[in-house]
């Protein structure tokens, strides 16, 4: 009995030391693939950057260290279910960075709104160009040996009046004053986490002005050797006497070197009046090029 335990412990053996080469090539491969997808990025010949994943719905103005040079158009499209009435979003944003660690932004907002169960399409809110949108966001710090990056920014909004306004009054409906803060570490080489911070003052004309705060923290996994990733997006406000928070699931898949397409959901944690909600973001960076080395079979 002793000799056939013997002999099937040595027909398993080259099979479990099989397996376990098997398994220490495949960890091998993926940290090769990390090591050479990140040192794409935050390569010494260049200016220092940590590589981080952005949040697809509140998105940042540019990448944390940004580099002269870069550059970057986005459209998003997205639907939200209301008690009342569906509301359409779209977007145009273009970003850009002339000089290293400083990002420029300009968005056009729109918003649609149908009628539901019924209601009257007067007492719903008006479809409208939401704002001209202006952004500016400077990385302060970009440390390397922490992977850690930290930005100020500031985002100014022109709002505008809805479409059958247009001609019958004041062009600008108000402003809205955003100043942020957003702190950003990566954890090894595929887990990242973002916090997106600061007070949103509405100011109507001939209004009081109304102040909110926003926080936004984020968690997302990137997938070994891709720009791909999953992840989860915590917006919250904070009002006087008031809480919301929505959820969204997200993930980016990256189409050609310089095309990736962002998937988002929204579950509110209370539907007083949202319900829930979907978005898809498409990211075009003209002049970006992929190395090819993580396409290349590792020996």
């Amino acid at each position: 009995m002793r000799l056939l335990t013997v002999l099937l412990l040595c027909l398993n053996l080259p099979y479990e030391l099989y397996a376990q080469s098997e398994s220490d090539s495949v960890k091998i491969q993926k940290t090769i693939l990390d090591s050479v997808y990140i040192s794409e990025v935050e390569s010494p010949r260049q200016k220092p950057k940590v590589l981080h994943a952005e949040p697809l719905f509140i998105d940042l103005i540019r990448d944390l260290g940004a580099r002269k040079g870069e550059k970057e158009w986005n459209m998003g499209l997205g639907i939200t279910d209301n008690n009342k009435y569906d509301s359409y979003a779209a977007l145009i944003e273009y970003e850009f960075a002339p000089v290293d660690r400083l990002g420029f932004e300009v968005e056009l907002p729109f918003s649609f709104y149908y009628p539901a169960n019924g209601n009257d399409r007067n007492s719903i809110p008006q479809s409208r160009l939401n704002s001209l949108k202006l952004a500016t966001q400077y990385t302060l710090l970009v440390s390397d040996q922490a992977n850690t990056s930290l930005a100020l920014g500031y985002i100014h909004e022109f709002e505008l009046p809805s479409f059958n306004q247009y001609g019958k009054g004041s062009l600008l409906e108000g402003n809205v004053f955003n100043p942020f803060f957003v702190a950003a570490k990566r954890w090894g080489s595929n887990y990242h986490t973002l916090i997106y911070t600061g007070p949103v003052i509405h100011k109507p004309q001939h209004q009081t002005a109304k102040t909110h705060w926003q926080l936004n923290s984020n968690f997302h996994y990137m997938i070994s050797g891709t720009r791909n990733f999953i992840g989860l997006e915590f917006n919250k406000t904070f009002r006087q006497n008031d809480f919301d928070m929505t959820i969204r699931p997200q993930m980016r898949v990256g189409i050609a070197d310089n095309f990736m397409v962002g998937i988002v959901t929204g579950i509110p944690i209370r539907r007083e009046n949202e319900r829930f909600s979907s978005f898809i973001r498409l990211i075009y960076e003209p002049g970006h090029k992929a190395i090819r080395a993580h396409h290349q079979p590792i020996p």
